[in-house]
């Protein structure tokens, strides 16, 4: 048994068990994977992947447990890397954090502002996506801390903290019926044409449950990623927006006006998100205080440790759960 042919498991599982694409992902030829996967096989004395002819169609259940402990191992490999590089560094390195589009233009300019002036020498990249994005960056180690504000199911294998909260507002055009009309209600936002988030409408969304707790279908008409692109389309008089209040900047936005929406929907909350057993370099953990003061580096290992402990306590479980061959 060898890495390698931890990481040819691995890369098929991630391209849905077609070898082709996880050889062209690995740079090396599809052949050559399956016979070290066989190898693999023949060593753990188990069947990982269903076959039906030359196609692999699922993984078995030895095979989804093989997965798991790989995964570990890999990430855990990856780790000891980590530990060399933060003592040989000298404050030297990067980070990757996954973030929404609102994040990273509202929140995080003074906490990168601060980190910048503490790391000069760490190169800090912001990757935008949406919630379902960003958790895909974190569990392909893309990104090593994610800033999720809005954690759904796609969080769910992985560690999250939450760190603030935040509500949204109606935009509107500076000349509107909805100015001055009387209090905001859902009745009067589903009378407009409505431009908002594209995440919004999930099932779990709070705009989602309030709309359908109050049995109205409002009229969307557009969504976006990105605050900046619903303002500006509001601004054009397309519709009404819903947005998180703080996007709005009255001294920039002097084309649209925000009309509170607090009462109609509940705050959501941001979360920290993390792999679990992630091993993060000291700025990392820096950064995640400097953006969340209560997220102290004992209290984000803490959590950690937890779910690297729960991981294996599942994983114990399944192997017990196996029958005897």
């Amino acid at each position: 048994m060898n890495l390698q042919q931890l990481r040819y498991l691995r890369e098929i599982a991630r391209n849905g068990l077609k070898v082709s694409d996880a050889a062209e992902a690995l740079f090396t030829s599809q052949p050559g994977i399956s016979k070290q996967i066989k190898l693999l096989e023949e060593e753990l004395g188990v069947t990982i992947l269903v076959r039906n002819g030359k196609r692999i169609t699922a993984l078995t259940e030895p095979g989804r447990i093989v997965l798991d402990i790989a995964e570990r191992i890999l990430r855990d490999t990856e780790n000891l890397r980590e530990v060399g590089r933060e003592f040989n560094s000298g404050g030297r390195g990067t980070l990757v954090i996954a973030t929404t589009h609102t994040q990273a233009r509202y929140a995080l300019p003074p906490v990168v502002s601060r980190f910048t002036q503490r790391y000069p020498q760490v190169r800090l990249t912001l990757r935008e996506g949406s919630p379902a994005q960003i958790a895909d960056m974190l569990r392909e180690g893309s990104a090593e801390v994610g800033i999720a504000t809005e954690s759904d199911e796609s969080f769910s294998d992985l560690v999250t903290l939450p760190c603030a909260q935040w509500t949204r507002c109606v935009i509107t055009p500076l000349r509107h019926p909805l100015l001055g009309s009387g209090p905001l209600t859902l009745e009067k936002i589903a009378q407009h044409p409505l431009i908002t988030y594209d995440f919004a409408f999930t099932a779990n969304s709070p705009i989602q449950r309030a709309f359908d707790a109050a049995d109205i279908k409002p009229n969307i008409v557009l969504t976006a990623i990105a605050a900046d692109v619903i303002k500006a389309y509001v601004e054009q008089g397309m519709g009404i927006g819903i947005l998180a209040k703080m996007a709005f900047d009255p001294a920039r936005d002097t084309g649209i006006r925000l009309i509170n929406a607090d009462h109609l929907f509940e705050a959501s909350t941001t979360r920290i998100a993390l792999r679990p057993n992630a091993w993060l370099r000291g700025y990392a953990y820096d950064f995640i205080e400097l953006f969340a003061p209560k997220l102290k580096r004992a209290t984000v290992e803490s959590a950690l440790k937890a779910s690297a402990a729960n991981t294996l306590a599942a994983q114990a479980g399944l192997e017990d759960a196996q029958p005897a061959v």
